[in-house]
């Protein structure tokens, strides 16, 4: 039996892992680590409620965490707590610069502190990297240099390297995933598929940035939960995976495939001015995961994405609560005069 601690639980992805991890090992233990901040949710966990234990704390209190180490004797941390939205980390950089590099800081000082740890996975994204061209014939490696363009990118890239530096500083045993977009059920509606969907139902207009040829690679939630499973269970200690699809989609083909699969008039597509830094593209090369771990995404992108609306068109009690809560309005913060 093993005992994980899963930070940022009640956010999207660490949800579906939580979802994910009870269902294929039954028999092991989860504490759910979250600050619950306004993207964080509790009700996402509700049809997990009973397999696990929640602990409302941030991870920058160290002592907090360590007790909960220490109390429920953990084995395991995987870290998704993080704010992750491009967006607000344009309009407020320090927040995120707080949770991302000085919150991961402080849970690996209790790690380190509690000593017990068979293995500390951190979650990272492909943004740290930069971005590439969009004619570009190469592929971010585990090996690129990190180039990171926005305050968020630079604040993940940051929690990496502490990782890192804890590893070969205090002989932690870390491993580090950077993933391609997640999508799928329980995602916050400020990111693009559950917010292009949340307008297309109420017949509101789908505001696409004026890049809208930007593109991005699509994974399943489930399918990254998966690869997160591989790595802790047969992925190395101190090494790097890339969890990626090679399906890349623009933000256009995006909303097409929403108003299609909803009945909806491309006229509600309408265009907003571009973010500062947007990046172009991103595209991982996932060829380690696949040929070391043994690593085959099982969601294709037609299949998952039509489910992914179709979920969003049967939980809007789920989702419509949460409109709102998003502490900035898209695109408006950057706007002459805003």
């Amino acid at each position: 039996m093993v005992k994980l601690l899963v930070t940022g639980g009640a956010g999207f992805i660490g949800s579906n892992f939580v979802r994910y991890w009870s269902g294929a090992h039954p028999g092991d233990d989860i504490v759910v680590l979250d600050a619950l901040t306004y993207a964080g949710c509790r009700e996402s966990l509700a049809d997990v409620e009973d397999a696990i234990r929640f602990v409302h704390a941030d991870i920058a209190n160290t002592g907090h965490v360590l007790e909960v180490l220490d109390r429920y004797a953990i084995d395991v941390v995987v870290n998704f707590a993080a704010e992750s939205h491009n967006s607000l980390a344009i309009v407020d950089p320090e927040r995120f610069f707080r949770t991302n590099v000085m919150g991961t800081v402080g849970l690996l000082e209790a790690a380190r502190a509690y000593g017990g740890l068979t293995r500390f996975h951190h979650v990272s994204t492909c943004e740290v990297y930069g971005d590439l061209d969009l004619d570009a014939e190469d592929a971010f490696t585990e090996s690129s240099p990190y180039r990171p363009r926005t305050p968020y990118n630079a604040s993940k890239a940051g929690a990496d390297h502490a990782v890192r530096a804890y590893a070969l500083t205090y002989g932690l045993s870390v491993s580090i995933t950077n993933c391609a977009n997640n999508y799928g059920p329980y995602q916050f509606p400020e990111k693009l598929i559950p917010l292009f969907t949340a307008l297309a139902l109420q017949d509101q207009p789908l505001p696409l940035y004026a890049s809208k040829d930007n593109r991005r690679e699509w994974i399943h939630v489930l399918d990254h939960a998966r690869a997160i499973d591989l790595v802790l269970h047969k992925g190395a200690s101190g090494e790097t995976y890339h969890v990626g699809t090679g399906s890349e989609f623009s933000i256009e083909d995006i909303a097409d495939r929403i108003l299609a699969e909803l009945g909806k008039p491309s006229v509600l597509k309408t265009t907003v001015p571009d973010r500062p830094s947007h990046d172009r593209r991103y595209l991982l090369d996932s060829s380690k995961i696949r040929t070391e771990l043994g690593f085959v995404p099982g969601v294709q992108f037609d299949q998952g994405i039509r489910e992914t609306i179709a979920w969003y068109r049967s939980h809007e009690s789920w989702w419509r609560p949460l409109l709102g809560r998003s502490p900035i309005q898209e695109a408006a913060a950057w706007q002459p005069g805003s």
